[in-house]
């Protein structure tokens, strides 16, 4: 890198880097688990399928199906990231028969009872953020840049957070999130990425931990398959009651 860049530009470059190398992947479906652990390490688990699909000049398109357990068989999140301006998020709650829409206000707020909120689960977009290079360090083991990201969105439950990205691959390894009052929240890591189609790595397992309140999620990836024929249709608010 030039070392005429400005903290702020190599921030940005790095960033840049990172979200350009994974392009092309057209959409793709996969299953995950979702593990809520509370503060005794009690767990429960949640089986969920996945859909997303990339749009061209917009953020990506996805789609959260619940399987199991039954008390929340049917509940389908469906969630449209822009660049610039709000995401659109809505919640299908099959106990209540109806969708419902997630304000940008309500953003932070948690994902079915998850450490995740409805923020985190929308595709990263260049424009959320402004961005800032803090030095080099190593994450997971792995010579990492350190950047700083701070949500242009005022309705963002985050302050900023700081993200490792692996100087190799440009692979996300971990992110610490600040709340409001600029206290650290939650941290993100990412583990077992593996390759697919020889270009797209998908990390097997997130794990978020939030220092505040002692509880975590785990989320953790199988069954990838990429290019499937997606398209628009697979994600319409109107269809939310009747995905399976």
């Amino acid at each position: 890198m030039a070392q005429a860049q400005s903290p702020q530009e190599q921030g940005l470059a790095i960033s840049k880097e990172s979200k350009e190398r994974d392009l092309g992947w057209s959409d793709s479906t996969a299953d995950m688990l979702m593990l809520l652990r509370n503060k005794q390490g009690q767990e429960s688990v949640r089986e969920i399928k996945m859909r997303s699909m990339e749009v061209a000049n917009d953020g990506d398109k996805s789609l959260t199906i619940f399987n199991k357990p039954r008390d929340v068989k049917g509940t389908a999140f469906l969630s449209f990231s822009h660049p610039v301006e709000a995401d659109d998020q809505w919640l299908y709650l099959p106990a209540l028969k109806r969708v419902k829409r997630i304000s940008s206000r309500n953003k932070s707020g948690p994902f079915m009872g998850s450490e995740f909120a409805f923020e985190d689960l929308s595709s990263f977009e260049i424009e959320k953020y402004t961005y800032k290079y803090l030095g080099d360090e190593m994450a997971n083991g792995l010579d990492s840049f350190k950047v700083e990201q701070f949500p242009v969105d005022e309705n963002s439950g985050y302050t900023r957070r700081i993200v490792w990205i692996d100087k190799k691959d440009y692979l996300i390894q971990k992110i610490d999130f600040y709340d409001r009052k600029n206290s650290l929240l939650k941290t993100l890591t990412y583990k077992g990425y593996q390759q697919y189609l020889n270009k797209h790595w998908r990390a097997q397992s997130m794990e978020m931990v939030n220092h505040q309140n002692g509880k975590s999620t785990e989320l953790k990836w199988d069954n990838y398959a990429f290019k499937t024929g997606l398209t628009d249709g697979d994600f319409n608010k109107n269809s939310l009651k009747r995905v399976r």
